[in-house]
């Protein structure tokens, strides 16, 4: 199933002319739906969205099958073809303090994947003379992913052997055993599984000379970036704010700082619509 065929048709008409720029798309009940580019966000002129249409996007893009999305669904998204995502809000059930599942559905996220080839440009410095343990730092929206991938795809190119932990089929987007966005010709890729175990099942299987995987988020992740550091692999990662210094009022993040397990950040600002990257050592 094509990415726009979850959407009502209404929506896919007003859609059409904007496909290719299109970064994310919001649907909010009783609101009408707006896109972001470039990090801003307008709304289109085609009516108001219904509860009942956000429960048939969120149907179709479950293939029809809500109950055997259950996992992805307990963690507030669906991933879609391409490496699209379906990120839901609204009033949850839920277990034990858990999501077990969602009573009604108030907004969804629909966000696309770009692959940007030359987006590194100007970062040549992380590839040459041997690549060192990276994080890749911006808002949510900055690009974190999209550079994430074609660093990968660089150092796959280069002769690296790459291993990508990617939970959400977001950076590779696998299809019948191949990924449908470029990660270069040595990358091996584990996708689906919880990023921190994924990890852990390239290091014993697949031997990288550089583990990559897209947002740090739980201790578990942590604590396997901390296990390829004490492996000798290195390391490329990304992580939500706008700087080290907002790294360091986490802890999560703070414990990775103080142990020297990074030794350099890509810090991504999101200007007027551009991006500029600044690298910095840590």
């Amino acid at each position: 199933m094509e990415i726009w065929d979850i959407l009502p048709r209404r929506l896919q008409r007003v859609l059409g002319p904007l496909e290719g720029g299109v970064e994310e798309l919001r649907l909010r009940a009783f609101q009408p739906p707006s896109v972001a580019v470039g990090g801003r966000e307008r709304s289109l002129d085609c009516g108001a969205l219904t509860p009942d249409e956000l429960w048939r996007i969120t149907e179709a893009a479950a293939g029809g099958s809500l109950w055997s999305c259950e996992s992805q669904l307990r963690r507030g998204y669906l991933s879609l073809s391409g490496g699209a995502r379906l990120g839901i809000c609204g009033e949850v059930n839920l277990e034990h303090g858990e999501i077990r599942s969602f009573g009604e559905i108030s907004s969804l996220c629909l966000r696309f994947p770009r692959e940007v080839r030359g987006c590194a440009d100007g970062l040549e410095e992380l590839l040459e003379g041997g690549f060192e343990n990276t994080l890749i730092i911006s808002p949510p929206g900055g690009g974190k992913t999209t550079l994430l991938r074609e660093l990968v795809r660089r150092l796959s190119e280069s002769g690296v052997r790459v291993g990508l932990a990617d939970e959400r089929g977001e950076v590779a987007a696998m299809r019948a055993g191949a990924p449908q966005l470029d990660v270069g010709p040595m990358t091996d890729v584990l996708s689906g599984a919880p990023k921190a175990a994924a990890v852990m099942s390239l290091l014993r299987c697949m031997s990288p000379q550089v583990v990559a995987f897209d947002e740090i988020t739980e201790p578990e992740d942590a604590a396997a970036c901390s296990s390829c550091y004490g492996c000798g692999v290195k390391l490329l990662a990304t992580a939500h704010g706008s700087g080290e210094g907002d790294l360091r009022r986490r802890r999560l993040y703070r414990g990775l700082l103080d142990a020297g397990i990074f030794a350099r950040c890509v810090v991504i600002k999101l200007d007027a619509g551009s991006r500029t990257y600044e690298v910095r050592e840590l």
